[in-house]
């Protein structure tokens, strides 16, 4: 199980991102949607907390590209998704817009992000709430639109995993986008975010994947969340973060039997939970651990690496586990990104 993920609701206003307005010459920049390298790192970045403007975090961490986190609707039957379901925060070029220019501008770009343990949990993952598959379709291809961007993670744990009806209509969205982009020549790729056991996939996680095989969604990415695993285990987090890899690998063989181990290797990708998670003291992932999954993910050719959340990336609670604004071990500030950030290189061949 996971700990709920604290949803803090209010208008993103720092440094004018809920109304500050585009140039038409950045504006311009904004249209030029651009296919992410092949190797990529993009921690996550929390929008639920209001002071925080991601292109600071990125500027600051030398994290060039961010995951948004996350989108969804304000009510369950809604099918309009909002930043962390805030009718205040809308799918708008105001909001997050200025940041997004500024991220593209030196260099990164952004991945936006559904669902989350909070919507996972209450239904408000777009989904889960909406009843249209058209609909569903609609909103992404709006988020696509709005902020011109190439991949949507699709953040899907709790609840979300069981919801059977949401699944497929989540599944049969996915496909209607990609046939949506493909008839304007359009580059959009897909990650499925789930969490894991030290082995590999949970059942359910498994299934998602299966009903999007028979709903013949391409599925890009599976990235898997390597921490809190709750099993009351000590874990070696940077070992167990190679054993749940291998063991998706296995999984993916059986979905994609025709694909190679290269190639399910290269969608593959991991995030982890910097410093001490919710779980305490038995899931540790050391300065040493990012160092060594760093290589480890350069040597196995994966696609992804990110943790949650940038702004645990500094050291200033010592002890403390599962904190949102610090990582719980002895760091410099930033030094899980710094030991990341070189994962970032190559280009992505267009689809």
């Amino acid at each position: 199980m996971r700990l709920p993920r604290t949803i803090v609701a209010g208008i993103v206003a720092a440094a004018g991102i809920a109304t500050v307005m585009a140039t038409p010459a950045a504006a311009a920049t904004q249209n030029e949607a651009r296919v992410l390298p092949a190797h990529l790192f993009a921690p996550y970045f929390e929008s639920f907390n209001t002071a925080d403007n991601p292109a600071t975090f990125s500027q600051q961490s030398g994290a060039k590209f961010l995951s948004m986190a996350f989108l969804q609707t304000a009510a369950v039957g809604s099918c309009t998704v909002e930043w962390n379901g805030d009718t205040t925060t809308p799918v708008s070029p105001t909001t997050f817009g200025p940041a997004i220019q500024a991220i593209r501008a030196a260099g990164g770009d952004v991945i936006p992000s559904f669902g989350g343990f909070g919507a996972d949990d209450t239904s408000t993952e777009i989904a889960d709430s909406c009843t249209s598959v058209p609909a569903i379709a609609a909103a992404y291809e709006q988020v696509i639109n709005t902020y011109h961007v190439t991949r949507l993670d699709l953040d899907t744990e709790d609840k979300s995993l069981t919801n059977t009806a949401g699944i497929d209509r989540r599944n049969k969205a996915i496909k209607m986008v990609e046939d949506w982009a493909d008839a304007h020549h359009r580059t959009v790729q897909f990650t499925y975010t789930l969490p894991t056991f030290a082995t590999g996939l949970s059942s359910t996680g498994v299934a998602v994947l299966q009903n999007a095989v028979a709903n013949h969604a391409r599925v890009d990415f599976v990235n898997i969340m390597t921490f809190d695993y709750f099993d009351g285990l000590t874990h070696e987090m940077a070992t167990d973060t190679m054993t749940a890899a291998a063991g998706t690998v296995t999984q993916l063989h059986a979905l994609f039997p025709h694909r190679s181990t290269a190639r399910l290797w290269s969608m593959i990708g991991v995030t982890e939970m910097p410093g001490i998670d919710d779980f305490g003291a038995a899931e540790t992932f050391t300065t040493a651990d990012a160092t060594a999954v760093q290589q480890w993910a350069i040597a196995k050719g994966i696609s992804f690496l990110s943790f949650w959340a940038i702004e645990r990336d500094n050291g200033s609670c010592p002890g403390l586990q599962g904190q949102g604004a610090c990582s719980g071990v002895a760091q410099t500030t930033w030094q899980f990104s710094h030991t990341f950030e070189p994962f970032t290189r190559g280009s992505h061949p267009r689809d």
